[in-house]
C-alpha cells in the first residue's frame, strides 16, 4: 500500500496556499501532449485523492481540458495548481507546489510512448504507455 502524507503547499506567489490531507509520496511523470503543451514539459505530480483544501480558491481558474478532466492554475502567477479528475475529484499535484518535498520518491511514468526523445530520465521507473494506461484505468464495459 502506498504511504500517504498530510501536506501543505502553495503557488508560486503564495495567494493560493493548500492542504493536502492523502498524499502519496510516489511521484510520477505525466508525457502526454497535454501534460506537455500546459507546462512546457511533463508533468511531475502526487495522486492527492479528493480531501485537498484550498485558501483563497477565488483565486483559482479551472480549465475544462478534456471529458474526464479538468486543470487548475492561480489566476494571479499562472502555477499549475492540479490535474483533476472529474468523476471522482481526483487531485493530482505538481510535486514543486509542496513545502517540503524530501519525502517524495519518483518512481512511474506515463505515456511513456509519448515522451520527446531529446529527454530522458535516469531514475528506474515503472512506465506505462497511453494504451496500457487506458486500459488499466477505464476498462471496456
Amino acid at each position: 500500500m502506498a504511504e500517504k502524507k498530510r501536506k501543505n503547499g502553495s503557488c508560486l506567489c503564495g495567494s493560493i496556499q493548500f492542504t493536502a490531507s492523502n498524499v502519496n509520496v510516489h511521484v510520477g511523470a505525466c508525457h502526454c501532449g497535454m501534460c506537455r503543451k500546459w507546462g512546457g514539459g511533463p508533468l511531475m505530480a502526487v495522486d492527492c485523492g479528493s480531501e485537498v483544501s484550498f485558501e483563497n480558491s477565488h483565486n483559482i481558474t479551472v480549465y475544462d481540458s478534456s471529458d474526464w478532466a479538468e486543470r487548475g492554475f492561480c489566476k494571479n502567477c499562472g502555477s499549475h495548481l492540479f490535474y483533476r479528475l472529474k468523476q471522482s475529484q481526483q487531485y493530482h499535484i505538481p510535486v514543486g507546489l509542496f513545502e517540503n518535498n524530501d519525502e517524495f520518491i519518483f518512481d512511474h511514468q506515463v505515456f511513456i510512448d509519448k515522451k520527446p526523445a531529446f529527454y530522458s530520465f535516469a531514475n528506474a521507473t515503472t512506465d506505462m504507455t497511453e494504451a496500457e494506461l487506458f486500459a488499466k484505468y477505464d476498462p471496456p464495459t
